[in-house]
């Protein structure tokens, strides 16, 4: 037997179609037991150790369904696949909600089989993994030794030998694209490219000639013929960043593209074979966008069979005080200028702060303090004053906040703004992300601040 191979259980009341899918499951090496109804297979479940499940939806009796959820509350380690000749969207979403990990209409072909087994053993046995006690080694470029970060670790190590979709998900500024580059460098694909877009950066009525190309007159402007972001990246990675802002076309297109791994440029007679591992990244709640019909449900489990959540820096115990020697190290070494020593009132002062912008508010941070250190020391006073108030007073008046004299909420979150918009150099775009508004939300706060006048008047 292969050492890949696995123990599998197929389901399903034709004698034809189980002796079809036994003989191409055993031709690659894995180990096969089939059942005729559902009530078979939970008896052969209760007395053999299974992998994976490839059930049958419509059975006499109990239909498939049911067999699923029997799986998912008694054998959380064992992968399912669907089968079914009465295949719809609706189905499959319905069918993922209630636990399969992968859903495969008939007539399908031999490929299509393996391509799905493959898949749904790399999720089973990524489940295995994510929960292996003892350190990992942090992949190059990523910093922290949290408890947090280190399950992310042990993630990127599985999904980097897991040829499938990864969707990473985190707030702004943790450091989604550098997990992205971290899992393609340590996988197979590292010698080929690793290609990042932007998918809220492209316009929309260029999003499919940017992913798939276009030929040389498919619409005004297209005077030249264009390979697309897919074919530039064939035999590597695409690293797909803002996913939930791809148009509704965009998203039928890509969810084609994951499903037949061929894309076919705008104005193109004819589709192309490519071999691309899709990353997306969002840091919104792709889900739940999902469920509001804003998002398509279908391209949403395909991107979501191995997620990544990155933790934001608060809940990364440990790592604020890692994360910004290094910062100043490489701002230090950038700017020719000596590296300043941090107070331990310092840095405890930055372990209480909640790091709205997480890892890129750190960096920022930590390149003003190198321009402006005094004397080759940072201490707590050289901090931005939102900063300052989360240190430990040694005694403070009831109702007070800490380490500072009663303010005003908009006093505090007119410092705050001030504060943020100083660390990104003025830019409102990234200061609204920090901030977790929009652009036109910070505008009217800074004009409300502005009529209202000096942050010392009173009313």
């Amino acid at each position: 037997m292969k050492t890949d191979a696995a123990r599998i259980l197929v389901v399903d009341d034709s004698p034809a179609t189980r002796e079809v899918l036994e003989r191409n499951l055993r031709a690659d090496g894995h180990e096969v037991h089939s059942a005729a109804n559902v009530a078979a297979a939970i008896g052969m479940l209760d007395r053999t150790p299974i992998d994976l499940v490839v059930t049958d939806l419509r059975m006499p009796g109990a239909d498939g369904m049911e067999l699923v959820r029997h799986v998912r509350n008694h054998r959380r380690g064992t992968g399912v696949i669907m089968v079914t000749g009465f295949a719809t969207v609706g189905g499959a979403v319905s069918a993922m909600r209630e636990g399969v990990d992968d859903y495969l209409p008939k007539p399908f072909s031999d490929e299509e089989l393996r391509h799905a087994v493959r898949t749904v053993l790399d999720r089973v046995r990524l489940r295995c993994d994510i929960e292996a006690v003892g350190p990992v080694v942090a992949p190059d470029g990523l910093i922290g030794t949290s408890p947090a970060m280190q399950r992310v670790y042990r993630l990127i190590s599985r999904a980097a030998g897991a040829n499938v979709p990864v969707l990473i998900t985190g707030e702004s500024g943790t450091g989604k694209e550098l997990v992205g580059r971290a899992i393609h460098y340590k996988s197979a694909r590292a010698s080929a490219p690793f290609l990042a877009v932007n998918c809220a950066a492209i316009p929309e009525s260029l999003i499919e000639s940017e992913l798939f190309g276009h030929t040389k007159g498919a619409f005004t402007g297209a005077t030249t013929t264009r390979q697309g972001f897919f074919v530039a990246a064939d035999g590597g990675t695409l690293f797909l960043d803002e996913v939930a802002e791809l148009s509704p076309i965009a998203q039928a297109k890509l969810l084609r593209v994951l499903q037949e791994k061929m894309v076919q440029a705008v104005g193109a007679d004819q589709p192309r074979a490519v071999d691309v591992r899709v990353i997306a990244a969002t840091n919104k709640d792709l889900e739940g966008l999902a469920r509001e019909g804003k998002f398509r449900e279908d391209l949403f489990f395909r991107l979501h069979v191995l997620p990544i959540e990155i933790p934001p820096l608060r809940e990364r115990d440990g790592d604020v005080a890692l994360l910004l020697r290094h910062f100043l190290a490489t701002a230090a070494e950038q700017g020719s200028a000596p590296l300043p020593r941090v107070t331990d009132a310092a840095i405890d002062a930055l372990r209480r702060y909640s790091w709205p912008g997480n890892v890129r508010e750190l960096q920022n941070l930590a390149q003003r303090l190198v321009i402006f250190a005094d004397a080759g020391v940072i201490d707590t006073v050289d901090l931005p004053t939102v900063m300052r108030y989360t240190a430990a007073p040694a005694s403070s008046s009831p109702g007070a906040m800490p380490g500072t004299p009663h303010r005003t909420l908009r006093e505090v979150e007119l410092d705050y703004i001030r504060t943020v918009l100083e660390s990104v150099g003025g830019n409102k775009t990234k200061a609204a992300e920090i901030l977790g508004i929009d652009r036109k939300s910070l505008r009217e706060k800074l004009k409300a601040h502005s009529r209202a006048g000096p942050a010392s008047e009173t009313a």
